[in-house]
């Protein structure tokens, strides 16, 4: 079988490469998956590349999502034949994940692949669009509908913000998408965004710690210095889903939108979901995210471009979500 091999030499320095190795080298687990598709998230550059702590061990196979068809099964949920979909579990990171043509793992880590869904549309879903579902079924929770006001998503252009925009448009909202780069403007307005805000607008604190009330909800995929500043501007009562640090992991915030308007600082995890939550999750998002939408987010790729991929999406190169084709 073929996969992505990532090595790290005596001195430290890691590369990754295309293999043929036997599938006894596989982990044990009780699910053996002839993985069809993958994808390409800011993890897995870092699993690519320089570890950033998340690799254990060496060599290792990363990829933290994947999708394809059970071959053999110890566990009785579980069938050959059945078509799976996996994020999260820290695999790709701890464990052997999705870059190669088959992949072992356990059971409890899996979740069936909703009617109506491919395996390719699960990957251009991925961890990036199963964590924008979870962010905006915490904000509907929290009581976000349609007809309130603009709902903002910061860092609009990238995976996880790609896919929220257009189910937040999909769902009603008016939503306004943050991007650094003026190009991706009518790239987001054709996935449903009606307002484009530079992310210049809110890349800096202030001294005020609020600011007019403007957004009726947020999902964030940048943390920093952008998240206290738009913690400032939410609505009465509103919330932010965060679900990302591409801006820095400090929060240098105030309490006083908690305290003044009840805003709601909603955490969103997509590796420790509970199965429940990731069913719910999985089938919101055949139901609702528009599939021709999510094809205009789509790059395609294969194993040996992974490596160059990496790279690129740690320096915010890539746009949208890259679907990898582990047997092209």
């Amino acid at each position: 079988m073929r996969a992505l091999i990532v090595e790290k030499d005596d001195e430290g320095k890691t590369s990754a490469s295309v293999q043929q190795i036997d599938e006894s080298a596989l982990p044990e687990a009780e699910v053996t998956v002839a993985v069809e598709y993958s994808t390409l998230n800011y993890k897995d550059g870092l699993c690519l590349g320089p570890g950033g702590g998340l690799v254990r061990k060496y060599p290792h196979v990363p990829g933290i999502d994947f999708a394809g068809t059970v071959e053999a099964s110890d566990d009785a949920r579980y069938k050959p034949g059945d078509k799976v979909v996996l994020t999260g579990w820290r695999v790709g990171e701890a464990h052997w994940g999705g870059y190669a043509e088959k992949a072992r793992v356990k059971a409890d880590w899996l979740v069936p692949l909703p009617e109506g869904l491919g395996t390719r549309e699960a990957m251009a879903v991925g961890t990036a669009g199963f964590t924008a579902m979870l962010a905006v079924m915490a904000l509907e929770r929290h009581g976000l509908k349609p007809g309130q006001g603009p709902v903002l998503v910061t860092g609009a252009s990238g995976g996880v913000g790609s896919v929220a925009v257009a189910l937040l448009a999909a769902l009603g909202h008016e939503v306004a998408g943050v991007t650094g780069r003026p190009e991706q403007a009518d790239y987001l307005k054709d996935l449903g965004a009606t307002q484009i805000v530079p992310r210049e607008d809110l890349a800096e604190t202030v001294k005020r710690p609020l600011e007019s009330e403007t957004w009726a909800g947020c999902v964030d995929a940048v943390g920093g210095a952008m998240l206290a500043r738009v913690l400032g501007q939410m609505k009465y009562g509103a919330s932010v889903a965060a679900v990302g640090l591409a801006g820095g992991a400090a929060l240098p915030a105030t309490v006083v939108p908690f305290l003044l308007r009840g805003v709601n600082l909603l955490g969103i995890d997509s590796v420790l979901q509970p199965y429940g939550a990731r069913l719910e999750a999985w089938k919101r998002i055949a139901k609702d995210l528009p599939m021709e939408k999510l094809s205009a987010m789509v790059r395609p790729a294969v194993l040996e471009d992974l490596p160059q991929l990496g790279a690129d999406i740690l320096e915010g190169k890539v746009r949208g979500r890259v679907v990898v084709d582990v047997n092209g």
